[in-house]
């Protein structure tokens, strides 16, 4: 994780600590000596791990002296009742940190594991499943990270790294060819590099596409990369074989009607890859909790 993306997981992590934590934590203030304690986060599902880091960073702003051993790494597959964790610390301080710290892991472990369900799907073709920026505001960087550790690719991070005409851009060009043609002459401009810090070849250059007639309108206007959305297999072949027609090197993105059940079609039908919106936004939540060692 680098520095910048450090800062920002740590803010995250803090603002969820300042929400349940608030003024204090009245129960284990209330009714807990303070004293030593040892403890273990243990797995209640199977899944890929993801979330470690932003775990230890809670447990490290509650209390800098408690002593946290992860024993399995993100990336890695856990199963029901494998310890994840071991902690040493002081009851007070690693109970005030317990739940915020299992939020993170269970939420990005289960979109690692959602993840990874559809890249079995599609394993042995050479296919890849993106992400989108369908990402809960505040932790697209911590989710699309828990996509990369589930097997998927991420797509862009935001509106600033690459170009993506839509239907909505399009329809407010004019056409295909306008948009295109507008994009290139921005990207020519001092405003563009001075802005962006970016060179025009820098920028990749996708363009959504539904039917034929607009499969060749972009490659006529000279994209190398379409976005063919909201096709059925049958359909999403038909315009695979027709692009490689016109263009064998174009790449090709499938999105839109993906599940589990149709994502292997997909993938045969030839795209390069499928990006799956519900990987971020409608995983389920993997099981973990933390138990005192007596």
């Amino acid at each position: 994780m680098d520095k910048e993306h450090y800062g920002a997981v740590c803010r995250l992590v803090k603002a969820a600590l300042d929400e349940d934590v608030g003024r204090g934590d009245l129960t284990s203030l209330a009714c807990l000596e303070p004293g030593p304690i040892k403890a273990k986060i243990t797995a209640k599902s199977d899944g890929i791990l993801s979330g470690i880091e932003p775990a230890l960073i809670a447990f490290d702003i509650v209390d800098s002296a408690n002593v946290i051993r992860p024993l399995k790494k993100d990336a890695e597959h856990f199963s029901r009742g494998d310890i994840v964790m071991e902690i040493d610390g002081f009851n007070q301080t690693v109970l005030t940190a317990e739940r915020t710290a299992l939020n993170f892991m269970a939420h990005l472990s289960g979109i690692a594991s959602f993840t990874n369900q559809f890249v079995e799907k599609i394993k042995g073709s050479s296919c890849r499943i993106l992400d989108t920026r369908k990402t809960t505001p505040g932790w697209r960087y911590l989710e699309k990270m828990a996509v990369v550790h589930g097997g998927g690719c991420n797509h862009r991070f935001g509106l600033y790294d690459m170009v993506l005409i839509k239907d909505n851009h399009i329809s407010s060009a004019g056409s295909i060819k306008s948009a295109v043609e507008k994009t290139l002459g921005y990207l020519d401009t001092p405003e563009f590099r001075l802005q962006f810090e970016m060179k025009a070849e820098e920028v990749g250059i996708e363009v959504e596409v539904t039917n034929e007639s607009q499969v060749e309108e972009a490659i006529s206007a000279g994209v190398t990369r379409l976005l063919l959305d909201n096709q059925t297999p049958q359909t999403l072949a038909v315009l695979v074989k027709l692009a490689r027609s016109l263009n064998p090197k174009v790449e090709l993105e499938a999105s839109g009607n993906v599940n589990l059940d149709t994502v292997a079609d997909m993938a045969a039908s030839g795209v390069d890859f499928i990006s799956v919106g519900s990987i971020t936004h409608s995983a389920r939540a993997s099981d973990f909790s933390m138990t005192v060692i007596d």
